[in-house]
C-alpha cells in the first residue's frame, strides 16, 4: 500500500462514517441542510448571492446513492451547499496583461496541496484585472480546488489573488459559524470525492465541468462530527507522512539495490572472494611469463611493435591484497591496444558492408550496431584496414560527460554481433586485444569493477563538460590477474549471480 492509498483509505472511512463512533447526541446533518437552504434563499432574495444557472444540481435519486450513511448523515449535492466559480487566463499575446503585474495569478503549479498558497510565479496587470476579471478578487482564506488535468488538488489562499480557469474558488453557503466547520471538512474530503465525479477526457488528461462539479455527491455528517473528523484526520496525516517518507526511502533502496549488488558482485570477483583456490591451477605468475614470451615472439615476427616499458608495480601501489596464486599487472602487460580512426562524416554512405563503430554503439556487454549505424565505402575501408575490428576483442568508450560515472562502457566482439558487416573503429572508441591465456569475459568483469573504474575516472582529463580517457593511462591500469582456470570459474560464478541480480529489477 502506498502512502496515497493509505491516505485515501483514511478519507474513505471518514466519508462513510466509519472513522469515528457516532454520537447520538449530535444535531443531525438535516438541520445543517435546513440552515444552508434558508441562508441561500435569504441571500438570493437580498441579491447578495447570485447562482450561476450552470451550477444547478440535479435532485438526488435512489440510484445516485453511492453507499449507506449513518442515520444522522445526509447525502447532498456539491452545488447545494457551496457556490463556486472558475478563473481565467488573460490572453498571453497581450503583453499589457502580463507586464507590470500587481495581482497574484494562481495556476495549478502554484497551489500548495493541502496547505496555504501565498506565492505565485506570475502576476497580472491592473488592465487584465479590470478587463478579464471585472475587478473581482478572490479573498485570502478562500478554498481553491483544481478540476482539470489534476483533479481534486486543494489549497487555501493565503493572499488576495485571482486564478486560472482550471481552478475553482469554493465558498460554503451556510451561516458564518457553520461555514468555518464545513470548509474545514470539505477541504479534507474533496480530494477523494472529486475523483468520483463524472470526468471527461481532455487533450492533456481528465477534467470535470460545471455540471459534474455541481452534481458531486457529498456525504454530509453533523457539524459536531465534521469537527471530530477533521481533528482525527489531522492526527493521522503526520503518520501518513512518516509512512510516505519510509516508503520513498524503501523505493529508492529497492531501485538502487540491484545496481549496488552488481557492483558488490564484481568487486568480490576481482578480489578473489567469489571462488575457491584450486591447487592444480597454474599460478598467474607463470601465466604472465607465457604472455611475455608470446609478446616477444610477435615482436620478433614483426607483427607488433616494441612498446615503452610500463611503470613497475610496487607494494605501495597495490590497493588490496590478492590470493597467493594471483598477481598485480598493468593492463598493457596483458593486452594490445588499438585506437580508432577519425572517419569524416562526408565519407559516409547510406549502406555498405563496412560499418563504423562509434561511441553510441558501445554499451556494457552490448554492441548495439543498430543504433544510428553509419557506413563507409569499400575504398575508405581498404585505406583504413588496420582499424578493422576483429572478433574476440574488447571495445571501450573513451569520452563522456564529466561528473558522470556511467560513460565508460565495455563490450566484447564476437562472430555473432557483426551483423554481416566488417566493423571499423572510430575515434574515441578503444579496442583491447588480450594475449592468449586471458579470458575475454573475465577481463570485461575486471574493467567494469569499481576497483578499476575508480582508477579510470581518477585519471580522466578534459574540459568542464567532457571527460576523456587516454590510452596511456588506460594501459597503466592496475589489474588483478588470477590463473586462467580461476578466471573461467569467476566468469561462471558472476554470470550466475548477475542473473539473480537482474531478476530483482
Amino acid at each position: 500500500m502506498t502512502a496515497q492509498d493509505l491516505k485515501n483509505s483514511i478519507l474513505q472511512l471518514a466519508i462513510q462514517g466509519k472513522l469515528l463512533p457516532q454520537n447520538p447526541g449530535d444535531e443531525p446533518a438535516s438541520e445543517l441542510v435546513n440552515r444552508v437552504n434558508a441562508e441561500r434563499s435569504r441571500r438570493i432574495k437580498e441579491g447578495t448571492l447570485i447562482i450561476d444557472k450552470k451550477h444547478t444540481a440535479s435532485p438526488i435519486a435512489a440510484e445516485d446513492i453511492l453507499y449507506d450513511l449513518p442515520e444522522s448523515w445526509e447525502w447532498v449535492r456539491f452545488a447545494d451547499i457551496v457556490t463556486f466559480y472558475s478563473g481565467k487566463t488573460p490572453q498571453r499575446q497581450n503583453t499589457e496583461y502580463w507586464s507590470g503585474g500587481t495581482y497574484p495569478w494562481v495556476s495549478i503549479a502554484d497551489m500548495q496541496a493541502d496547505s496555504v498558497t501565498s506565492m505565485t510565479k506570475e502576476t497580472i496587470s491592473t488592465k487584465a484585472f479590470k478587463e478579464c476579471f471585472g475587478e473581482k478578487i478572490t479573498p485570502a482564506g478562500t478554498m481553491l480546488m483544481s478540476f482539470k488535468l489534476t483533479i481534486g488538488k486543494m489549497t487555501i489562499l493565503g493572499t488576495d489573488a485571482v486564478h486560472n480557469e482550471a481552478i475553482i474558488s469554493i465558498i460554503p453557503t451556510a451561516t458564518e459559524d457553520d461555514n468555518k466547520v464545513l470548509q474545514a471538512y470539505l477541504f479534507k474530503i474533496l480530494p477523494l470525492v472529486a475523483a468520483t465525479g463524472n470526468s471527461k477526457n481532455a487533450i492533456k488528461g481528465k477534467t470535470l465541468n460545471a455540471t459534474s462539479l455541481s452534481n458531486l455527491m457529498i456525504p454530509l455528517p453533523p457539524v459536531a462530527e465534521q469537527e471530530r473528523i477533521v481533528t482525527k484526520i489531522e492526527e493521522l496525516l503526520p503518520m501518513v507522512a512518516e509512512y510516505d517518507e519510509a516508503e520513498r526511502k524503501l523505493s529508492a533502496l529497492n531501485a538502487e539495490f540491484p545496481n549496488k549488488l552488481r557492483k558488490s558482485i564484481l568487486q568480490q570477483a576481482v578480489q578473489g572472494k567469489l571462488t575457491q583456490r584450486d591447487a592444480a591451477d597454474t599460478p598467474a605468475s607463470e601465466l604472465l611469463k607465457q604472455i611475455r614470451a608470446e609478446k616477444d615472439r610477435l615482436i620478433a615476427e614483426g607483427k607488433i611493435k616494441k612498446e615503452k616499458p610500463l611503470p613497475p608495480i610496487t607494494e605501495d601501489d597495490c590497493p588490496y591484497d590478492l590470493p597467493d596464486t594471483w598477481v598485480w599487472v598493468r593492463l598493457g602487460d596483458i593486452v594490445r591496444y588499438q585506437g580508432g580512426y577519425a572517419y569524416k562524416s562526408e565519407t559516409y554512405v547510406k549502406q555498405s558492408n563496412n560499418q563504423v563503430v562509434r561511441l553510441g554503439n558501445v554499451k556494457n556487454s552490448s554492441l548495439l550496431l543498430s543504433t544510428s549505424p553509419v557506413y563507409i565505402p569499400d575504398h575508405i575501408a581498404e585505406e583504413t584496414e588496420e582499424y578493422r575490428i576483429e572478433k574476440d576483442t574488447i571495445l571501450f568508450t573513451m569520452t563522456g560527460t564529466k561528473g558522470k560515472r556511467d560513460y565508460f562502457y565495455t563490450c566484447k566482439t564476437t562472430a555473432d554481433n557483426t551483423s554481416g558487416c566488417k566493423l571499423y573503429l572510430n575515434q574515441r572508441v578503444g579496442c583491447l586485444r588480450p594475449y592468449s591465456e586471458i579470458d575475454l569475459d573475465w577481463l570485461i568483469i575486471v574493467l567494469q569493477s569499481e576497483a578499476i573504474l575508480s582508477q579510470i575516472f581518477a585519471t580522466a582529463t578534459g574540459n568542464a563538460n567532457q571527460a576523456n580517457i587516454g590510452s596511456v593511462n588506460t594501459l597503466k591500469l592496475m589489474i588483478p590477474l588470477p590463473p586462467l582456470a580461476e578466471q573461467q570459474r569467476i566468469v561462471s560464478r558472476v554470470e550466475e549471480l548477475l542473473e539473480v541480480c537482474n531478476g530483482l529489477k
